[in-house]
């Protein structure tokens, strides 16, 4: 008798389209603020457009949640791997013309929407394609693909876009959005339309405010939760994201193209360091405990002080950026096994019929804090030039009290909640 396969043929699919729309996703989320910080040198320009590309995706997250409950999922895949097809076409076209640095961050922004809004669709068509006792398995492969993608997409966008510059980034990138949408149109999700009861902004609203009073008034931890999530993003994530690219490129004495190779290189380490952290957290899962979450934090804290220090010594520019490499690996490790901590202690403390709209709810509002601090960095960057390690080790410092409070905070937690 053959064994049944573990997988079936649409969610391989689903996979497949997944390994190929999330890579040009992300080699052209690196490819076009790194095009626009070559093209201006501005700090602040830099921030300020990353900061606006996270406001899509903060609005869209929670709607294409409720949408691919009731919109048929391949559609939304088809239809929004079709679209980001064309915007890349029309950038590229219109590249060179008068406003790019409009058209570039109108782009980037849509993106980052396209990207909140394609994620539920997937992960809640993974119930409905495996096996009840592969479900886990199911979401550890496309959890996997995710950080794989973020891995290899700078890498390699880093590399086209040195070599042939942005426009080839586009085209090979559009190449890939539309393979993957004709892959999806094939893929089979048993749909059923429900019946139309009230409108989607309607639906947004309830689902905040139950959310809102459940954790006000019964589960007031996951609010304090929130907030180190938010504090986190605003002083730790956002300098790596707005500091690494323009000391890379801006600071360091590196020939251009090698300098946005390397830049590519170094997106790359953040992305193996989520990879090798979601691994780490999956490994040593039962070992890991709530009141020993600050230690994440404190050792991510710990790592952008090397960073800073490094910019003050008398040492080649590659010895710098090897230490930046190496630090945002451990930094993007731990902050990974963090974060896995943090959502398994949500989904611990939360009833089952509020999970979705919980977790919802805090990553919409814990990401309200990524945009403020790209801004705040891109800012600090340009009013400390030639003294950027100071920037960093304010970020150092501002981490480390940081950590000390969740420390304490989640010491007096128990491992499982009350």
């Amino acid at each position: 008798m053959m064994k049944k396969a573990r997988f079936s043929r649409d969610f391989i699919l689903v996979v497949i389209g997944q390994i190929i729309s999330l890579f040009g996703n992300a080699a052209l989320r690196f490819a076009i603020p790194l095009y626009l910080l070559n093209q201006t040198g501005s700090s602040v320009l830099y921030g300020t457009v990353t900061a606006c590309a996270f406001l899509p995706s903060i609005v869209m997250s929670p709607i294409g949640g409720i949408v691919a409950d009731r919109v048929n999922k391949r559609t939304i895949m088809v239809v929004l791997d079709f679209f980001t097809a064309a915007l890349t076409i029309f950038v590229s076209i219109f590249l060179e013309q008068d406003g790019q640095i409009l058209l570039l961050a109108g782009a980037l922004m849509l993106l980052y929407g396209i990207a909140g809004a394609y994620q539920p669709s997937v992960q809640s068509a993974i119930p409905v394609l495996v096996t009840q006792q592969h479900v886990m398995k199911a979401n550890s492969v496309i959890n996997t693909v995710n950080s794989l993608s973020s891995l290899t997409g700078p890498v390699l966008g880093g590399v086209l876009y040195s070599t042939y510059g942005l426009r080839t980034v586009l085209i090979v990138c559009s190449a890939c959005f539309f393979a993957s949408a004709v892959m999806e149109i094939f893929i089979h999700i048993p749909y059923k339309k429900p019946e139309k009861k009230e409108g989607i902004w309607k639906i947004v609203r309830a689902d905040f405010e139950q959310s809102f009073q459940f954790i006000r008034r019964e589960r007031p931890e996951i609010g304090k939760v929130v907030l180190v999530i938010c504090g986190i993003n605003l002083f730790l994530s956002a300098m790596i994201i707005v500091g690494m690219p323009y000391i890379i490129t801006e600071v360091l004495e590196i020939q251009t193209n090698l300098a946005n190779r390397l830049c590519g290189f170094a997106e790359g380490a953040l992305g193996a360091g989520g990879l090798a952290g979601g691994i780490c957290a999956g490994i040593f899962s039962e070992k890991l405990q709530i009141e020993d979450a600050g230690k994440a934090i404190l050792i991510c804290a710990l790592c952008l002080f090397p960073m800073g220090i490094s910019m003050l010594l008398p040492v080649s520019a590659l010895t710098v950026y090897g230490v930046l490499a190496v630090c945002c690996f451990i930094v993007m490790l731990f902050s990974t096994i963090f974060t896995v901590q943090m959502i398994s202690y949500i989904q611990i403390a939360t009833p089952r019929n509020l999970i979705g709209k919980v977790i919802a709810m805090t990553l919409t509002v814990s990401t309200c804090s990524q945009p403020l601090g790209n801004a705040l960095y891109g800012i600090l960057f340009d009013a400390c030039r030639d003294k950027e390690a100071f920037v960093i080790l304010f970020a150092g410092i501002t981490s480390l009290l940081l950590a000390a409070g969740t420390g304490k905070y989640f010491g007096s937690l128990r491992s499982q909640p009350r």
